[in-house]
């Protein structure tokens, strides 16, 4: 029998990849053949992100593209915009399935149905994000090396330009029982990092009862891990308490991503976020104080920060206040995003929207701070000995890794040291 072939395109987050991995692993099992998107194929998944606009038109590209390629396949699209805009997504020629944040764990099922049937008008599995209750467990291995493994999902947080609460719904975990199950299986499949995944990862605990840290310790005990990274935490969750954990001798490496927004208080206060620009600064100096001898000061600690320009209101003072203090906590690395007016948030109607030149200006001036201040980290780190996690894949010749603390290598390509942590002089 031929086997059907998918492709896969994944829009957004850390936690889409996991959940798309996920969703790989069960049409494997089922018998088809995983083709690049680009190619034809019998069935396209799209997993989608909803966080700007952008991300909207960039999904219905994909569908137009890949129905273009092949006439005949099913298009299964889910994900937050599938939960936000399922009937606009499913007027678009050649959606097959829609599935909301209820019903992703059933893709496998509903693209085999949607196969059976005549082509025409798509299927919409979804209902309203207050009757989400479930959550779907998704772990994925990156480059056989690293995993992506999901603790949590959606967020009781309401800042005002966040559709992530409409999309995803209340914030909610899997046991950890469950998780460490899991991280022992990708153990036992020969990985050695794993990147802990969520909505609002400290958050974790409220289905369950347990707390983050709780669920750190279990992980550090897994054998065979011996890498963990804590992705995407809120600055009001990373608490001392963990924070002296983490320093007291454990698995987890000293690289935080963690969202400031603003750094101007009357932006924070519109936005809703739960913290100042002072709180958020004594966070990160808290964080050195306990993981940074006075030597490793700023060379140890890698910082992943998102930030947002242009929010309605935002003066150019305002501005310059998020710059200065980006500059003061110097971290390694900003993701920084153009405000999106996104429909059914309250920050959609405030008055002072922001030009996009204006935007893009700042973005801009932003982009050019965060490369000032990764190369600063990187140099800083120049002539020290560092553990890496080398990758299996080669390009040019070369193989790359990253150390503890997130700083890319490369050397020439050696099949021998995929998957090993090797010590090397940066």
């Amino acid at each position: 029998m031929e086997h059907k072939r998918i492709a896969f395109v994944t829009l957004g987050c850390k936690l889409n990849f996991s959940e798309t991995s996920t969703f790989a692993r069960e049409f494997l099992e089922r018998g088809y053949a995983c083709v690049p998107a680009g190619q034809e194929a019998d069935v396209y998944v799209i997993n989608t992100c909803s966080v700007t606009e952008t991300a909207d038109k960039k999904c219905r590209n994909a569908i137009r593209k890949f129905h273009k390629a092949s006439p005949g396949a099913v298009i299964a699209v889910t994900g937050c915009y599938a939960q936000l805009k399922a009937d606009e997504i499913a007027a678009i020629e050649g959606v097959s399935v829609v599935a909301g944040a209820r019903d992703k764990g059933r893709l496998c099922d509903l693209v085999e149905e949607a196969l059976k049937r005549p082509t025409g008008r798509a299927g919409i599995f979804s209902c309203p994000i207050e009757e989400v209750e479930n959550i779907f467990p998704a772990c994925s291995s990156g480059d056989r090396t690293r995993v992506f493994l999901k603790v949590q999902d959606g967020c009781d947080y309401r800042c005002s330009y966040c559709t992530v609460p409409l999309a995803r719904g209340h914030s909610r975990n899997l046991p950890i029982s469950e998780i460490v199950a899991q991280a022992r299986q990708a153990a036992s499949e020969g990985m050695r990092e794993i990147v802990i995944t969520g909505v609002n990862t400290g958050d974790f605990g409220k289905t369950t009862g347990e707390s983050f840290l709780d669920l750190l310790k279990a992980l550090n005990a897994v054998e065979g891990i011996e890498r963990y990274r804590i992705s995407s935490i809120e600055p009001n969750l990373l608490t001392e308490e963990i924070l002296r954990w983490i320093a007291s001798g454990t698995k987890f490496l000293p690289h935080f991503h963690i969202p400031i927004q603003s750094g101007c208080d009357k932006t924070l206060k519109a936005m809703h976020r739960r913290y100042t620009s002072a709180v958020f600064e004594e966070k990160i100096t808290l964080v050195r104080d306990i993981l940074e001898s006075p030597e490793e000061r700023y060379t140890k600690v890698f910082f992943d920060i998102d930030v947002i320009v242009g929010f309605p209101g935002e003066t150019e003072e305002d501005f310059q206040a998020t710059y200065d203090l980006l500059e003061r906590v110097r971290p390694a690395f900003l993701h920084i995003f153009p405000y999106s007016r996104r429909a059914g948030t309250e920050a959609a109607s405030l008055p002072g929207q922001i030009t996009a030149a204006t935007k893009a200006e700042r973005v801009a001036r932003l982009e050019e701070l965060s490369d000032r201040l990764h190369k600063e980290f990187c140099d800083a780190n120049r002539g020290r000995s560092a553990e890496v996690l080398f990758e299996s894949r080669e390009r040019g010749g070369m193989m790359s890794g990253y150390t503890g603390n997130y700083i890319r290598v490369e050397r020439p390509y050696d099949p021998a040291l995929i998957g090993r942590i090797v010590a090397v002089e940066l």
